[in-house]
């Protein structure tokens, strides 16, 4: 096990755009900011923290899951058909395989995350 004992500075993660396979910026580029801490050989489980900064994308968990816990900011998710729910440091939401929607992040977005695939 490793276990950090030193708060996470925004520097300590790689920064890219927002895009495919993870999901579509809807109206400009979203930056984001990511690290995995662990995964398994074959990459069926991933877990890591990721960061964005505001924005609106498409989110398609096709092969995927994925499990959070937010620890900083504010989001708001709405499933297709759904009524959105809102997200703010604490909460924890679960992604399933198959779960179409939004994501609007209001307010610079910490999450730790878990991935799998079936």
């Amino acid at each position: 096990m490793t276990l950090a004992n030193r708060p996470l500075d925004a520097t300590d993660l790689a920064e890219k755009l927002l895009g495919p396979p993870s999901a579509a910026p809807l109206g400009g580029d979203i930056t984001v900011r990511s690290r995995v801490d662990f995964a398994t050989d074959d990459r069926r489980l991933i877990s890591g923290v990721w960061e964005s900064e505001p924005g609106t994308s498409r989110w398609e968990f096709l092969t995927r899951g994925e499990i959070i816990h937010v620890v900083a900011g504010r989001m708001v998710v709405t499933e297709d058909g759904g009524e959105p729910v809102e997200l703010t440091a604490g909460a924890t939401a679960y992604f399933p395989i198959g779960w179409e929607g939004e994501w609007t992040v209001t307010e610079r977005l910490r999450k730790v995350y878990v991935v799998y695939k079936a």
